[in-house]
């Protein structure tokens, strides 16, 4: 007999949450483990497991505060598990709308699964306490964004920094359901065709307002339903993230380089909207998720020249120069070689960021992030940047990007890069969506729309 459901969502967030004192995190994410434990277990179980699982995710904090209201003493670090199987059994009271009896239940029983039955009586015990008094235990805890929507306190305060206004309606919008958004292959179908096919089968949408190929979804389904899916009549992705392609505006003739491009979204979406550029090359570093990329191209019928390859290496056997460190801060790269290549004329890049702009769809980035990480971050893509510019042809064009809303990681890298390099200048983007920054565009996460996104459009000097 399979583990229920509740057992297998406190193993895997007891590998994902900061349960063991004076521990951060494990290091591992949700998209690391659950799809693996999900793929193992009867496809009738795994909603609720999911779940589970994202849900305590995503009320950690403030599911943790309560635990340790209804508690008499805190759990030993060998015994974290069981912590997790707690805040597993306060989150089904608390949000959702399986009975109480049935969650107590359920929870105490997945103890003995656990080979951990002597919790069945603190499990049972404290639960049937947060029966009784959760409306007096949810009124007293500390009325702030850190207990109150459940995000750490150092991302609480660059939220406020950042964006004072919007702060409290950023942070709710983070604790939402993402909405499932699709992408038209402009090759097979129109979007308000594709819209129609959508309603033939009983699926209810809408056409995206800003990504003139987007259609959002009602509510979530699985992939086989979609018309056409296996046939790459669409793709799964944010809206938010629809718009780098259109973006970037890929010409006839165009040598283009999405520099971090795993899982292969903006590379194919480049392709569909562009079948006749001069080349089309696709970078990753991490080669399990390059799988992804040459995947996602098969399904579509599109072509691209995929390497697992990190942008620097990737630069400089590019043009066969070794970098020369000039400086701690600059990247000087030769831009001749002996082979002459042809240089891009359109980069797109995705820099690796905290993040923070999709915790809607995982929430555990709350808890895998430090604030320390994001000065880190904005030298890694400020260093991206930089040596992307090397390999971009003069009047060529770069559109810089993250899934980020801090501008640590977005305007003041831009701007870092735009006061070093004198052949740089951005161009305004023309745009009816997102909030203008210093320099680019801000996407805040919307609830029922898109995530959060920043997008900048730099331009070369030159011809």
């Amino acid at each position: 007999m399979p583990m229920n459901e509740r057992a297998l969502a406190a193993q895997i967030l007891n590998d994902v949450l900061p349960l063991k004192k004076g521990q951060v995190h494990n290091g591992r994410s949700l998209s690391a483990v659950l799809p693996k434990t999900l793929a193992k277990y009867p496809e009738a179980n795994r909603p609720l497991l999911q779940e589970l699982c994202f849900g305590v995710c995503r009320w950690f904090i403030r599911l943790d505060k309560i635990a340790s209201l209804i508690t008499n003493h805190p759990f030993k670090t060998r015994d974290s598990d069981i912590h997790a199987l707690l805040l597993v059994g306060i989150y089904q009271i608390l949000h959702l709308r399986v009975p109480d009896h049935a969650a107590i239940s359920e929870t105490v029983e997945a103890t003995r699964q656990m080979d951990k039955a002597w919790a069945a009586k603190v499990i049972n015990g404290t639960l049937r306490r947060l029966q009784r008094e959760k409306s007096e235990l949810e009124q007293s805890l500390p009325d702030n964004l850190t207990v109150q929507a459940a995000h750490p306190k150092w991302l609480v305060d660059m939220i406020k920094a950042a964006w004072p206004e919007q702060a409290e309606r950023i942070v709710s919008n983070n604790n939402t359901q993402a909405p499932m958004t699709i992408r038209v292959n402009p090759r097979h179908n129109q979007r308000e065709s594709y819209l129609q096919q959508l309603k033939q089968k009983g699926i209810q949408a809408k056409l995206c307002e800003f990504s003139n190929c987007g259609i959002q979804l009602d509510k979530p389904c699985s992939v086989e339903k979609l018309p056409g899916f296996d046939q790459g009549h669409c793709f799964v992705q944010d809206e938010a993230a629809q718009l780098s392609a259109t973006l970037l505006d890929a010409q006839p003739g165009d040598k283009v380089l999405d520099a971090c491009a795993a899982p292969g979204g903006k590379t194919t979406h480049i392709a569909e909207l562009q079948p006749e550029l001069s080349a089309l090359v696709a970078l990753d570093a991490d080669e399990q998720r390059v799988i992804r990329i040459h995947e996602n191209l098969t399904r579509l019928s599109l072509t691209a020249e995929v390497h697992a390859q990190s942008l620097e290496d990737f630069t400089q056997q590019y043009l066969e120069k070794p970098i020369e460190n000039t400086t701690e801060n600059t990247v000087i790269i030769d831009s001749r070689n002996e082979n002459d290549r042809p240089l891009f004329d359109r980069i797109l890049l995705d820099a690796p960021c905290s993040a923070v702009g999709v915790i809607r769809r995982h929430p555990d980035i709350k808890w895998l992030r430090k604030r320390t990480d994001i000065n880190t971050l904005a030298e890694t893509q400020l260093r991206l940047l930089k040596t992307a510019w090397t390999i971009l042809a003069p009047g060529g064009t770069l559109l810089y990007a993250t899934c980020s809303i801090l501008p640590h990681e977005n305007e003041r890298v831009v701007n870092a890069f735009l006061a070093e390099q004198s052949d740089a200048k951005e161009q305004v983007l023309n745009v009816t969506w997102g909030q203008p920054a210093s320099v680019g565009v801000q996407l805040l996460p919307q609830k029922d729309g898109h995530d959060g996104f920043y997008y900048a459009k730099l331009i070369k000097a030159g011809n």
